[in-house]
């Protein structure tokens, strides 16, 4: 299977090559379009800021190239941020696959922030989810929420609920790291693998 890992300026790339090595798939860490774009797989991760992702993605042309996917393609954390609409982080328009708002937990409800640690994932409605259940634990780092709707597939509460996953068409994101969270994110990534 040829896997595509979307290559920008974002950090956490190795950990993700590493997840995939351990279900036995290499994947390929690319910025060029023709790859991206015949890839049977494409996975868009990142840990960073919001709007010098984007702003790296429009000057080489990916921002188009990501929208015009048509194979399952999973955004994992920062990734997930930037398949919606906008985020209040660097006040940045998105790519808008996902109509919906980003924005930054409020600080004065006794929380931390970030949101770092492992916390449980509840109504999972998606193929995404097979056999793993609801309640499980997956690991967070992060700032930035996406709001619930109707893309939504699973939830989280941190300081209030917020989007665990989204799907809509062809794409899927997880704000957690299924690469940094043990069998559970294991068995979301073999379920992202293996849809048709």
């Amino acid at each position: 299977m040829n896997v595509a890992i979307v290559q920008y300026n974002a950090g956490n790339v190795q950990s993700v090559l590493f997840a995939l090595k351990r279900l036995g798939v290499e994947g390929i860490l690319t910025d060029k379009p023709e790859i991206l774009q015949t890839a049977d797989r494409v996975i868009f991760p990142g840990v960073g800021e919001a709007s010098s992702a984007m702003n790296y993605l429009q000057n080489r042309g990916l921002d188009k190239v990501i929208r015009s996917l048509t194979q399952p393609v999973l955004g994992i954390c920062l990734g997930l941020q930037l398949l919606c609409k906008h985020s209040e982080e660097g006040n940045t328009e998105c790519l808008g696959i996902f109509d919906l708002k980003v924005k930054k937990f409020p600080t004065d409800r006794g929380s931390k922030v970030p949101h770092v640690g492992w916390n449980s994932i509840e109504n999972l409605r998606s193929e995404l989810f097979s056999n793993v259940v609801s309640g499980s634990y997956v690991y967070y780092v992060h700032s930035y929420y996406a709001e619930i709707g109707s893309a939504t597939i699973a939830q989280t509460e941190y300081i209030l609920p917020f989007s665990a996953a989204l799907q809509h068409k062809n794409f899927y994101a997880v704000q957690f790291h299924p690469e940094k969270s043990s069998n559970i994110g294991e068995q979301i990534l073999k379920n992202f693998l293996q849809k048709s």
